[in-house]
């Protein structure tokens, strides 16, 4: 339908938009690093760019939910990885022989070529249904019993995974990402929903005298703000590629979802769309995973020296092995471990007197042929 094709142009361009935002962005962070003087990120004109750039995608992304269905503006997503691998590649400027630039990008173009065919089929084959998201609508979802059920084996997990990484400190990534992904359903559903209540408002059917568009409103602002605090942890503890690939298929998979139980997407969708629209979401995952494996890893700083590293030394060692103990946090030189609140234990001082050889009953020698050598 039209609508749909509204969504879908408006989901792809936001994408589009953020990913471009974060690049300028960065750009904008390495050119201050480089730069003599200190400067601020924003008294530059290329973030500034680069938060328009940003607002923008987001308001498209946010209009995108009110026009096509869930399930299908949440996989597009995987735009921003695709445009965010080839603009980290024109941004870096290398020569490469024809050789190893096949080498080295021949899984990215792969992941690239696989991506958009798995977007490609579950736009076609994705749900069509939409309807008009009004207030008696949404409450009609919201305490229909699917969603209930829904609802509370979310609560018991979220709750059950938020226990074991907070107090059993398993700082798992899919654990992590388990717990963004399980709010990420509810802030899909949120969205939508406040989007296509705007949406009506716009159009002279007003909602804002409706409680439930209040409800919606406050969980999605608190879901997104739990997000990012979650996020933000992992990418302290995980590389960023990982994350991305990981996140990703989390994400997706849980926002279909809530779409299916939710908004009741595919209860008019044969089995022959269900099918090829689950085989875009899987073609999507295999590219978006060969996108981000093909990212360089960053190296941990090591506050030792390794054998490998010395060229002239024979390779007596394993190569790798540390020649200092493991620096445990602390920095100082030899990276051994600071002991200053240990009391000092005092040595017992030997006299000279007691340092003569005293041969034993098994000893060869007399003490006047020591003396004598």
């Amino acid at each position: 339908s039209a609508d749909n094709l509204i969504g879908t142009l408006l989901a792809i361009f936001g994408n589009l938009l953020v990913s471009i935002s974060v690049s300028v962005q960065k750009q904008s962070h390495v050119a201050l690093a480089g730069a003599k003087g200190a400067r601020q990120c924003y008294d530059t004109g290329t973030w500034w760019c680069g938060l328009v750039l940003m607002l923008a995608g987001e308001g498209a992304l946010f209009a995108a939910y009110a026009y096509a269905p869930l399930s299908v503006v949440a996989p597009l997503s995987a735009v921003s990885v695709i445009t965010s691998s080839i603009l980290g590649f024109l941004f870096l400027r290398e020569k490469w022989k024809l050789k190893e630039f096949l080498k080295r990008y021949i899984f990215t173009f792969l992941g690239c070529i696989l991506t958009m065919g798995g977007m490609f089929l579950f736009v076609m084959f994705g749900p069509n249904s939409h309807e008009p998201l009004n207030a008696e609508n949404l409450v009609k979802h919201l305490i229909g019993w699917p969603f209930l059920l829904y609802l509370l084996l979310e609560i018991i997990t979220f709750c059950l995974v938020l226990y074991f990484y907070k107090h059993r400190h398993a700082h798992y990534l899919a654990l992590i990402l388990l717990l963004v992904a399980l709010l990420g359903s509810v802030t899909v559903i949120t969205v939508k929903a406040v989007s296509a209540m705007l949406l009506l408002s716009v159009q002279g059917s007003l909602q804002f005298t409706y409680p439930i568009f209040y409800v919606m409103l406050v969980c999605m602002v608190a879901t997104v703000v739990f997000q990012a605090s979650f996020l933000t942890q992992a990418s302290h503890l995980y590389d960023s590629s990982l994350i991305a690939c990981a996140n990703y298929v989390f994400s997706t998979v849980f926002a279909i979802g809530a779409g299916a139980i939710f908004y009741l997407e595919f209860n008019h969708e044969d089995v022959l769309h269900i099918c090829m629209f689950l085989l875009g979401c899987a073609l999507c995952f295999v590219g978006v995973f060969l996108i981000t494996k093909n990212k360089k890893k960053t190296k941990a700083f090591e506050p030792y020296v390794t054998m490998d590293m010395v060229k002239a030394i024979p390779r007596i060692h394993h190569v790798g092995c540390a020649v200092q103990p493991d620096y445990n946090g602390s920095f100082s030189y030899g990276a051994l471990v600071n002991n200053d609140s240990v009391t000092p234990v005092n040595i017992p001082v030997v006299k000279q007197e007691n340092l003569a050889v005293t041969p034993g009953p098994g000893h060869p020698y007399r003490a006047e042929e020591l003396k004598k050598d």
